[in-house]
Formats: structure tokens, C-alpha cells, sequence
């Protein structure tokens, strides 16, 4: 007797109509039809109608925006959770009110660490930080770890720095720390049960489906946090029953994983691959070659402004990056680097060419490295870039907190702070860009993110809202070497990963004459996008990963 066929799974087709499609397919397009996972129509509401029968689910969009989902190209999923359950800083204004809150955060549990996040000291009236001593009393004994704003310092109590050593470590002098005694810090803090951090990373998660998120790239590195973090983290991408349904049987959005390791030498880089035995995109990320201009750790040509005699750090030599990158180019994985400041940028470019004169340029091309931030390049820095094709994953919400004004560029770097962020420039000469918060560092608020592409603080590098909506979507794919090169667009047979959004009005947005390629008129038959300058963020409605419901507000189903 012979077993009988498994029958077939049932198919799951949805038409969603009655809204605004953004697709390249048909710009006027107000329905899409979902088979399975993947986008099987897009047109017409008269069309829409027609192909309608009782086999799919109908869902009614009301008028809404159905668009591709976002992408957040730097992302640290852990940590993320960490700030939105723990001591969240950002409106703390004084070394007084900050140490009210340690204070009241460790009234409120009965034990652990008190875990915090965000001050930043530039925005008050008297920048002067509390000692250990005085963070110690008001935790009452108690560990404490309050990172700033830009995570590349943080305060400590007295009992953390015991605990993690912190004495005789470069950068470890006072209470806040930085350089060696802020990883060994950052580490020890860091020091949680595999449930906990697994909770973190779903609190995360789920912040990131509510906001139309449907993919992560995770920027792990051994100075933030273990391997067994990272492993946490990719196991959120394991599938059962056909949709994208990982740990813990939570329907999540995709984590594009990467792992931020030293190579010396091809062998080295195999090894440490072989040893993580993670199916990691590169070693790339959050490998510094510097700091943060915050923290004034950024490698700059020149002094800092506010600091005479600070150019701040290179923890990488140019001959070290060199030869990660050559490794890499070899394997043909992507390498690439955290790099912020100007001097930093021009070590990671130096080490590009001595890479390219060990392998070969197409080599190094080929690979697709990508470096984070650079944060401050100049048009000669853009153009080398733009030679070995590497790809620049930044953070547009950075100028809108710190550009302009008298804000943070300003006071650390003077006139130069119109050279910080340089989208326009970027895009102009071709380097390959895309975007994402650096979450916990800024919000996971992508429309936010958009808005600040569209209305950066030096009108030179303002760009056009569809080319920052491309960069915050399909280009993160992209820059990821994601295999469907259909991912990041809704047309048919692409991946049925969207999000939608209750919108006020829906138009075409163009910043710059310069970039006009990336938002025509409308009559050349652009997709449309949200007005970003009516006072607040469209909201999500649903989003969608691969045809599994990652987060559902309600509202469409009622």
C-alpha cells in the first residue's frame, strides 16, 4: 500500500482595492492582488472588480497608501529593545533631572541593572555630568548603563566599573567612558540570559512591524554584543509552514544579518565565518574605524571646534582595513566599516586602493562593500566612492536632530557641519545610498527619516521624497546583495512585503533641480507619495512581510 499524496497547501489570495498602489507598474493603480507571497496583479478598481470572486479575501484600503515596506539599512536589534523598555534619557535636560530618573528607575524593580538611554548633554542649559559617586548613591548600589544619545559613550556607576574592569582602560577615567572602557562597559552591561535578550529583540521587532518595517539589517559586532546575540537574531528568520514565521512562532520582519569582525587575510575571514556558522551578508558594519562626533570620537582633519587639540579616533589602521577589505574582495563577501569623520573616511578610501592594487579594482567593486554614515565627506571622498561602487548606508534623522541652528554639527564642527550628510552630492555622483535610523540612536520612524532627506538643513543636499522613499526600500535590498532582485517593488511576480498607510494627501515631492530624475511631473506618470509637510507621519495600518500579517492596526479589518 502506497501513502497517499500530501494534499496541497490551500492558497491564500488577498485583494486589497479601494487605495493608492505605489507602483511602477501602473502609477494610477488602486488594487493589488497577493497570491501566497508573492504579488500576482496590480491595476484598476473596474479591474479589480472583475478578476473578484469568493475564493480571496477582499480587504477594503479606504482610500489608503499601499507601498512598498521599508528597509532600515543599521539597525541593533537589542539594543533597540533595551531603550524602548528601559530609562529612556532624551528629555532629560540637566545632570540633576538625570540623576532623578537613575533614582526613580531603581525604586521601581527589585533588582538587575539599571539599563538607560539617550542624554545628551549638548542640549543642556550646563553640560557638566554627574560622577560615578552621585550615580551610584541614586541607584542605591545598584549596576548602571546609560548610553548617549549615539551610543558611543555611556555614564557609569562605580559597581559597573568594578565589574567590568574598567579601571587602567583607555577612555576609562570618570563617569562617562568611552574607547576601550566603553566596549568593556557596553559588554558587561550586555551580560544578559538568552530569554532576556530574546525578549528584547521581540520588543523591537515588534516596534519595527508597527511601522511598516519589513526588513532589519542587524549590524552586530563582538565590541556590542555576543555571538550568541546575533544568533538570537537570525533565528527570527526561521520559516515553518511557508511564511516568514521565526522564534517563538512570531511572524517578524526579515533580518539581514552582519557580523563586524577584523579579517587579516582570506583565511582569517573563513575562519571567522566558519566559526559564527551563521548565514551572515558580510563582515561589514559596525566594524569602527571611528567614533561619533557626539562623543567627539569621529576622526577629523582638523580640531574639533568646541575641543582645541581633539581630532578624535582611528581604531583602525589603514593597513588593517586594507587587508580586511582585500580578504573579503578574495571571498566575495562584503566588507566594510562605521566611519563618520572626514580623516576617518580618508583612511577607509586610502585602504580601498592598497586593497584594489592587492586583488585588483573589479575585485573589490564586485564584492559590494558598503561603509555606514560617513557622515562627513567631501566631493573628492563622493568621487572615490563612486570608483569602487560602495554602497553608503546612512541616517537622515542625524541632520534633523543635529544639523542647523546651533545644534551638535555646529558646535563640534563650525562651518564644516555643511559638509556633514551629504545625500545630494551622494546621489548626484552616483554612489549608491541607502538609509535607516541606527536604531536605538534614532527612531524607528521611517516617513521621519524620508521628511529629513526632503528637508535637510544645507538645501545643497536636500533630495526628492521618491528618491529617499527608494532608498529607504528597494535600494536597502540592494545594498544588502539581497538575491530577488525584485524584492523592494510591487509588480507582479515580486515579494508581497508592503506596508500600508492612512494618509492626508498624496503628491509629488521634488527638492532639488539637480536630482529631478527621481520625482518627475506628474504627468510623466510618477507614483505618488504622502504630503510629509502637513505637521505629522502617516500611520500604519498593516504591514505585510511575504504575505504573513507582521502587524495589523485594526482598521482594515473592521
Amino acid at each position: 500500500m502506497t501513502d497517499s499524496p500530501a494534499a496541497p497547501a490551500p492558497r491564500n489570495v488577498t485583494l486589497y482595492r479601494n487605495g493608492s498602489v505605489y507602483t511602477a507598474a501602473d502609477p494610477f493603480a488602486t488594487a493589488m492582488l497577493v497570491d501566497g507571497d508573492t504579488v500576482a496583479w496590480v491595476g484598476s478598481e473596474q479591474a479589480a472588480t472583475s478578476i473578484a470572486d469568493s475564493s480571496m479575501e477582499v480587504i477594503d484600503l479606504q482610500g489608503a497608501l499601499l507601498a512598498p515596506g521599508f528597509v532600515d539599512s543599521h539597525i541593533h536589534l537589542t539594543e533597540t529593545g533595551i531603550a524602548l523598555e528601559g530609562l529612556q534619557l532624551a528629555g532629560v535636560h540637566s545632570s540633576a533631572e538625570l540623576l532623578d530618573a537613575i533614582a526613580s528607575a531603581a525604586a521601581a524593580s527589585a533588582d538587575g541593572p539599571v539599563l538607560g538611554h539617550g542624554w545628551d548633554e549638548t542640549t543642556w542649559a550646563d553640560p557638566a555630568l554627574p560622577s560615578r559617586d552621585e550615580i551610584e548613591r541614586a541607584a542605591g548600589g545598584r549596576q548602571v548603563y546609560l548610553s548617549r544619545v549615539d551610543v558611543h559613550s555611556a555614564l557609569v556607576s562605580n559597581s559597573l566599573a568594578a565589574s567590568a574592569g574598567l579601571d587602567g582602560l583607555d577612555g576609562g577615567a570618570g563617569s562617562q567612558v568611552k574607547r576601550d572602557a566603553h566596549t568593556a562597559a557596553r559588554l558587561a552591561a550586555r551580560r544578559l540570559p538568552a530569554d532576556a535578550l530574546r525578549a528584547y529583540q521581540q520588543r523591537a521587532l515588534a516596534e519595527a512591524a508597527a511601522n511598516g518595517y519589513v526588513a532589519l539589517a542587524e549590524m552586530a559586532a563582538p565590541h556590542i554584543g555576543s555571538i550568541e546575540d546575533l544568533r538570537l537574531a537570525v533565528a527570527w528568520n526561521s520559516t515553518s509552514g511557508g511564511g516568514p514565521t521565526g522564534a517563538d512562532g512570531v511572524a517578524a520582519p526579515e533580518i539581514l544579518p552582519y557580523w563586524g569582525e577584523l579579517a587579516g587575510s582570506a583565511e582569517h575571514a573563513q575562519s571567522i565565518l566558519d566559526e559564527l556558522g551563521l548565514p551572515v551578508l558580510g563582515l561589514a558594519g559596525d566594524l569602527n574605524i571611528d567614533g561619533s562626533i557626539g562623543s567627539r570620537t569621529a576622526a577629523l582633519r582638523e580640531d574639533y571646534t568646541d575641543a582645541p587639540g581633539e581630532r578624535g579616533n582611528l581604531y583602525l589602521s589603514v593597513a588593517e582595513a586594507a587587508a580586511h577589505l582585500a580578504a573579503c574582495s578574495r571571498l566575495g563577501i562584503q566588507a566594510g566599516f562605521h566611519v563618520i569623520g572626514d580623516a576617518g573616511l580618508d583612511a577607509a578610501l586610502d585602504a580601498l586602493d592598497l586593497a584594489a592594487a592587492e586583488v585588483g579594482e573589479q575585485r573589490v567593486r564586485a564584492a559590494g562593500h558598503r561603509f555606514e554614515h560617513v557622515e562627513l565627506a567631501d566631493a573628492a571622498a563622493i568621487s572615490r566612492l563612486a570608483r569602487y561602487s560602495v554602497s553608503v548606508s546612512a541616517q537622515p534623522v542625524f541632520d534633523a536632530l543635529w544639523g542647523g541652528g546651533d545644534r551638535l554639527y555646529q558646535q563640534r564642527l563650525g562651518s564644516r557641519r555643511l559638509g556633514m550628510n551629504a545625500f545630494g552630492s551622494l546621489y548626484a555622483a552616483g554612489v549608491p545610498i541607502c538609509f535607516g535610523s541606527d536604531s536605538p540612536v534614532t527612531p524607528l520612524r521611517p516617513w521621519s527619516s524620508v521628511r529629513a532627506c526632503l528637508q535637510h538643513t544645507n538645501p545643497a543636499e536636500q533630495i526628492s521624497a521618491r528618491a529617499a522613499f527608494l532608498g529607504h526600500t528597494r535600494a536597502g535590498w540592494r545594498a544588502a546583495r539581497y538575491p530577488n532582485p525584485m524584492a523592494g517593488q510591487l509588480v507582479p511576480g515580486a515579494p508581497a512585503s508592503f506596508a500600508v498607510w492612512e494618509v492626508e494627501e498624496l503628491m509629488v515631492q521634488v527638492a532639488d533641480g539637480r536630482v529631478q530624475s527621481w520625482s518627475t511631473d506628474p504627468r510623466a506618470r510618477t507614483p505618488l507619495l504622502p504630503a510629509l509637510d502637513t505637521g505629522s507621519d502617516p500611520a500604519c495600518l498593516l504591514t505585510v512581510r511575504d504575505g504573513t500579517e507582521l502587524y495589523a492596526s485594526g482598521a482594515l479589518h473592521a
